[in-house]
């Protein structure tokens, strides 16, 4: 029988959880880097025992882990994230130049063909690729010498990218999205981009000619249809159907469309989960009730799935990389929150289970489906 690994990173450690394909019954692995804040890790889709971590810390700094072995044991494999080439400058928040900074890697993303090629995107906003298993890292520096990245500026929690895609069909193209400056997408595999944000919708940019500035959360892209992108924006929920020439707006009868994680269902491309929140400024779920809602027709008409979820007196978040699919019949779907819970539906929403609970707040969420 098929088994789920779930990599949970914290604000104090990393945790991994096993179970064989029912999904009922959890193993919790310990606390790795107890103390330290694991902003990321995902495995490798080639070898499923290499995992990368993001582990980031006021003491140590920005530190890559990996692990050869499925998470038992670990390797610092490298500290080095340098910006290549002049540092230059980008917008904050009152609209002053400031310089570039390196401060930490918001998300892994392991190559779909190799296990040693891993991109990772950076705060202040930058792009990096390593091809040797993380002991080296090169900047893509197309995507920050881009020429609208001195109009980039951060967002409440920084300017950073988060979201990195990685095109099945076509290893040239990847897409990215950068908090606060939009989401662009390369042809050629990082060394020139453009971005794709026309149609997006924010009343903070008056401009609806403008090439960036919006605050994009999160992307999600099922692998068969790679042309096809879902967008949790601040404020509003978009799709794509052309890579993102054009979006729209999907938000239908959402409650709020204010949140930050959105996936799409494993087997079925027009289904999407989002989790929404009160509001820009009160993080924690719409009407003190956790609910992921549900949308089966690709956007517009969405349900709320409720069904083992805490529905009074909820304050919690999900964050932007807190929330993932496994690829098991009925798609397990998993999320975690600010609280420390990890819940997990094993028949694509319809009901919910908490794995574990009382864990720090909950920063990342992937799922591994392991033979």
């Amino acid at each position: 029988m098929s088994q789920v690994r779930v990599l949970v990173g914290t604000k104090k450690g990393a945790f991994i959880l096993t179970s064989d394909g029912a999904r009922k019954d959890w193993q919790i692995d310990r606390p790795y880097f107890g103390g330290l804040e694991i902003f990321h890790m995902k495995a490798s889709p080639v070898d499923a025992n290499r995992i990368y971590a993001s582990q980031c810390s006021d003491w140590f700094g920005q530190v890559i882990q990996r692990s050869n072995d499925g998470g038992q044991t670990w390797d610092a494999v490298s500290n080095k994230f340098l910006y290549d080439g002049e540092t230059g400058t980008h917008l904050w928040y009152d609209g002053t130049p400031h310089p570039w900074a390196f401060k930490r890697i918001w998300h892994l993303e392991p190559s779909l063909t190799c296990a040693d090629t891993v991109y990772a995107g950076a705060e202040d906003a930058a792009l990096f690729k390593t091809t040797d298993g993380g002991q080296t890292w090169n900047e893509l520096k197309g995507l920050r010498c881009h020429p609208s990245s001195t109009q980039w500026n951060p967002g409440a929690g920084g300017m950073g990218v988060h979201t990195i895609l990685l095109d099945p069909s076509n290893p040239l193209r990847i897409y990215i999205a950068i908090s606060a400056a939009g989401a662009f997408r390369t042809e050629d595999g990082g060394e020139t981009w453009t971005p794709i944000n026309k149609g997006l919708q924010s009343k903070y940019m008056p401009d609806p000619n403008t090439e960036v500035g919006f605050c994009v959360h999160n992307l999600a892209m099922h692998p068969s249809r790679p042309d096809v992108l879902f967008m949790q924006l601040h404020w509003n929920v978009m799709r794509t159907d052309n890579g993102g020439d054009l979006w729209t707006n999907v938000s239908g009868n959402l409650p709020t469309d204010f949140g930050f994680p959105i996936e799409v269902h494993a087997h079925e491309p027009n289904t999407v989960y989002v989790v929404p929140i009160k509001s820009d400024s009160e993080h924690y779920v719409h009407e003190g009730k956790l609910r992921v809602f549900r949308s089966r027709t690709g956007g517009t008409d969405w349900e709320p799935l409720t069904n083992g979820l805490p529905q009074r007196d909820c304050y919690v978040n999900v964050l932007r990389d807190a929330m993932s699919v496994d690829t098991l019949d009925g798609c397990g779907v998993y999320f975690g929150t600010t609280g420390g819970q990890v819940y997990a539906s094993a028949d694509g929403g319809d009901s919910w289970n908490t794995i574990v609970q009382n864990l720090p707040a909950v920063l990342s969420i992937e799922v591994q489906t392991l033979p």
